[in-house]
């Protein structure tokens, strides 16, 4: 990865924070619908059914397809066939599915691997807090979950809720029994609840792969063309002086994830280059470690949308 510039204007902006006006398909109707006959009938009729609904969102989303198909196009370095566009909406679809049940308890129903599990203990040994920056890649409640079901690994998520999904809003009313601690970001005191939570040893996940508004951002090269990443997930880790992890939760098909946790940067130590070197240096290195989820796993990456168009080279 090179990182191309420092925080962008506002130019490509438009483009690049356009998935949030993305309207969803399906009905509200169709989804409980699909939740109900999936948590009755049991996940193998649930995946039976996910064909039928990726089918027709193949059929029906042309404006997807067309941006599943520059994606695919840089990742597997060949021309994506329909059958590659396919399997790409239905590992989309496997993992929201597959959140129904986690939201539920029940994560009986998966195999789990885990790849530097260490560095997570290592980080709850401290009682300091860490920061965990995600993307809309694989399975984020399949990493919540595991980390639930052990103690001392305490999530908070810090999220745009006015950008969550109508099947995330559904599957609130799943009331589980530890829900994961959901922080708004977008509010005066976000900063205040993310300082706390880190201070009580909490870590803190973001996704940082999806610009918005006129928020900072960088211009990083990713799968062989410039992309704008926000900057301010590792702003806020470098003011509030903690440790930020690359973490993930890959849908490898079936019942199978595999969650991967890499080290990124420590912003409790002095940087020697300076603090404004050091962010850009750890949103290069969050941005190289996305790439490499790509190209092993290119069918997790979840972004249906114009992702580069608009950016400056």
């Amino acid at each position: 990865m090179s990182l191309k510039s420092a925080d962008t204007a506002a130019g490509p902006r438009t483009s690049a924070s356009q998935w949030v006006g993305e309207r969803e398909r399906g009905s509200a109707t169709s989804v409980r619908i699909m939740t109900f006959l999936s948590l009755r009938l049991g996940r193998n009729v649930g995946r039976w059914l996910l064909y039928l609904a990726a089918a027709y969102y193949c059929l029906f989303a042309p404006v997807a397809r067309r941006h599943s198909r520059e994606y695919l196009l840089r990742a597997l370095a060949r021309e994506p066939s329909g059958a590659d566009f396919f399997r790409h909406v239905y590992a989309f679809g496997a993992v929201l599915l597959d959140r129904l049940y986690l939201v539920h308890g029940r994560i009986d129903l998966f195999a789990v691997t885990i790849e530097g599990e260490e560095l997570m203990q290592a980080a709850a040994a401290g009682g300091h807090g860490a920061f965990l920056l995600g993307a809309h890649f694989g399975s984020f409640e399949m990493m919540s979950a595991v980390g639930r079901r052990r103690p001392g690994l305490r999530v908070a998520m810090a999220m745009y809720e006015h950008h969550a999904s109508r099947l995330a809003g559904i599957l609130k009313d799943a009331d589980p029994a530890s829900p994961p601690e959901i922080i708004p970001l977008g509010h005066l005191d976000a900063m205040l609840r993310i300082r706390d939570s880190l201070d009580a040893g909490r870590f803190v996940g973001m996704l940082a792969d999806r610009t918005i508004g006129e928020a900072p951002a960088q211009v990083v090269s990713f799968l062989g063309a410039p992309a704008l990443f926000p900057s301010g997930p590792m702003r806020a880790a470098a003011a509030l002086r903690r440790p930020v992890m690359f973490m993930t939760g890959v849908y490898r098909g079936a019942n199978r994830y595999h969650i991967v946790f890499h080290q990124i940067a420590d912003f409790s130590q002095a940087a020697s280059g300076g603090r404004e070197a050091a962010v850009r240096a750890a949103i290069e290195r969050y941005v190289t470690l996305l790439e490499a989820c790509c190209r092993t796993d290119p069918y997790n990456w979840f972004n249906f949308y114009d992702f580069w168009h608009g950016v400056p080279s």
